[in-house]
């Protein structure tokens, strides 16, 4: 399981991360292997264990070193020869691009840092233009919906006029065949009640 930690170290964790790495150097084993076991722990990462190695506690325990590198030629010494398998090549696999584990240098940590802050800064820049797009998505619905009530609203204006001229059209088509039916000689007169029907006034 990862962890986040990013506290200062105590003296008692750069006891511990010394001892595993002397230890993995007499044994032949790898600095990487090392910084994992420490990591596992401490619950921090390899890499920052190789790091806090290089920057500071390398230079605690330079004596250690000559004797564990002696201790472990020694051992050769003892041991038959063993057919010698190609060399791994690991690398520390992050978000924003990979870190090999053959040199913590200051230098490379500078450029993993910078990468990061850059991530952050595409990142936020990211985020910004979608709120501007969601801000602007708002706005078009709510225009949107007023352009729709509005039409709603000539819909049914023009429905109520449309009632009123089918109205008038019956009322003239009563009126004509009204007319006609009286004949050419006798001049009809009409008068609307209030109920909007047509009423034939006698002269």
């Amino acid at each position: 399981m990862s962890s986040n930690r990013q506290d200062a170290w105590s003296q008692d964790e750069d006891v511990i991360l010394a001892e595993v790495v002397l230890r993995h150097i007499r044994e032949g084993g790898t600095q990487l292997k090392a910084f994992e076991e420490v990591g596992r722990k401490l619950s921090r990462t390899s890499a920052a264990c190789g790091f806090r190695w290089n920057s500071f506690v390398r230079k605690q325990y330079k004596s250690g070193i000559e004797l564990a590198k002696k201790q472990r030629k020694q051992a050769k010494k003892h041991t038959p020869p063993v057919k010698k398998l190609p060399q791994e090549t690991t690398t520390f696999q992050t978000d924003i691009g990979e870190i090999s584990p053959e040199h913590f240098s200051m230098s490379s940590m500078i450029q993993y840092l910078q990468k990061a802050e850059e991530a952050v800064s595409n990142e936020a820049k990211v985020k910004l233009e979608n709120e501007q797009l969601h801000e602007q998505i708002s706005q078009l619905t709510h225009k949107f919906e007023q352009v729709e009530s509005e039409l709603k609203e000539y819909k049914s204006k023009f429905s109520l006029l449309e009632e009123d001229h089918k109205s008038l059209l019956t009322i003239f088509e009563k009126a004509r065949k009204m007319a006609l039916l009286q004949g050419n000689e006798e001049k009809v007169k009409f008068q609307m009640d209030k109920n909007g029907n047509l009423q034939r006034v006698n002269k």
